[in-house]
């Protein structure tokens, strides 16, 4: 891992998130054993972090709030010199430096009251609901609750334990292989076996039910509330449908554990993606079928964004342009409106918005900009019109399947687009991509 340096500053990996991420080694593998108590917003735990170093070692750093305190570290089993928490960060000092190439056993222990993370885009991470709570990671809201290296392209695998009250339900990544209760309290074991962003991880705690929705080759699952059940049957009904459809156009459902949707018994402002999970608010579940664009794309997160990961923030329009794109497929598909249609309407909203975005690179202000989705999704559109259904699809597939849990840049897949046709696509992408004036909407095939 690599990153750029400024004079008198120290080296950044991200500059949209310039705190965020560490230099020195690369993790593999996440083991934490937490305990949370709902009531009094307590959490406890120790985490196990298996990691590499990249380079000789004798300092380095984890991202972590401020809110917990660190009681104890250990590395190789070894107490280091030093171990301090400052700024979100938790900076480890040893007594003799590691050399390249070695293996790390991190162990650290910590507990508080963990709390989401300001950021420019709000308040990210760890939240208290009304009756359990919601991890909402994107983008820097993993170390609200653990130690860890937060940046997306550092993806490893994880195994979670957590201990909360009885009543509760907690759910997190991957399948659940083992469920015990004891004393009041109910431990929950989960594996997640892909490599994920840490982002991508997530806590969800509520007075909830499991339900299996299908098993159309995908198993498919809801976590919500008994109250909300009836209108999640017919809000969330067309979803086994979204996932043939997804599957066929971009290729295998990446995730052997299969697909699980949370419904909050709160409102939220937005639904939230995380690796085989995206959570829902009450609001989302109204029985009106409001939300159910939003519903296809969160599953599409699940190729673009989950398994193919932007190796850097400012390629964020490979995350939502592809989910918002997406979007349009479904609609297409069910008998709503075209693609084409879609392509228009927005190419008309965005002819009305300030042209001063660069798609491949907005900016960490306007990483989140609507203007990201649409226009991504118009780029889409306008390739698919270029290069024909078949090629594009196929374009779509090979993506998927290429870069499957792995992490990218916008030159991987303008890269990769040029093997679907043999005509230059570079005036194309300079148009869309790297110019800030809203193209001509040319989408003759």
């Amino acid at each position: 891992m690599t990153g750029s340096k400024k004079k008198g500053n120290p080296p950044v990996i991200d500059p949209y998130l310039p705190a965020n991420g560490n230099f020195g080694y690369r993790v593999s593998r996440y083991e934490l054993d937490l305990e949370y108590k709902v009531a009094i917003n307590r959490l406890t735990g120790t985490a196990t972090i298996t990691a590499v170093t990249l380079a000789a070692l004798r300092t380095f750093t984890l991202d972590l709030s401020h809110a917990f305190t660190v009681t104890k570290v250990t590395v190789n089993g070894r107490r280091p010199e030093r171990f301090r928490s400052s700024q979100n960060k938790l900076h480890i000092g040893l007594s003799e430096a590691l050399p390249a190439g070695a293996a790390m056993s991190i162990v650290v222990r910590y507990g508080g009251t963990p709390k989401p993370i300001h950021s420019l885009w709000g308040e990210v991470g760890f939240e208290e609901l009304t009756e359990g709570v919601l991890v909402a990671g994107q983008p820097n809201g993993a170390a609200s609750w653990f130690p860890c290296d937060d940046h997306p392209s550092a993806k490893a695998i994880f195994a979670i334990r957590i201990s909360t009250e009885s009543p509760y339900y907690a759910l997190a990544n991957g399948e659940l292989v083992s469920r015990r209760a004891r004393a009041g309290m109910t431990t929950w074991t989960y594996e997640q076996a892909e490599p994920t962003s840490t982002y991508l991880v997530t806590l969800q705690i509520g007075m909830y039910n499991r339900h299996r929705m299908a098993k159309n080759g995908v198993q498919m699952h809801a976590v919500l509330p008994d109250r909300l059940r009836h209108n999640f049957d017919r809000d969330f009904a067309d979803q086994p449908k979204m996932m043939k459809l997804f599957v066929k156009l971009f290729g295998p459902y990446p995730l052997a554990t299969g697909y699980t949707v949370v419904v909050t018994d709160d409102d939220l402002e937005i639904p939230l993606e995380a690796q085989g999970i995206s959570i829902f608010g009450a609001n989302h579940c109204d029985g009106n079928g409001s939300a159910e664009r939003l519903i296809a794309h969160e599953l599409a997160h699940q190729w673009f964004g989950n398994s193919v990961t932007a190796q850097r923030w400012r390629h964020i329009w490979l995350h939502e342009g592809f989910a918002c794109y997406a979007e349009w497929l479904w609609s297409e598909h069910s008998g709503g409106r075209s693609a084409d249609e879609w392509a228009q309407h927005y190419y008309q909203r965005l002819a009305d918005s300030p042209q001063n975005l660069i798609l491949a690179d907005p900016g960490a202000r306007d990483m989140f900009d609507d203007r990201v989705y649409k226009r991504g999704a118009l780029t889409l559109h306008v390739l698919r019109r270029r290069l024909g259904d078949d090629n594009f699809f196929a374009l779509l597939r090979d993506w998927t399947a290429r870069h499957r849990h792995s992490t990218v840049v916008t030159d991987d897949f303008t890269g990769l687009a040029s093997n679907y046709t043999n005509d230059s696509l570079r005036p194309l992408w300079a148009a869309w991509l790297y110019s800030p004036e809203l193209p001509a909407l040319d989408v003759s095939s």
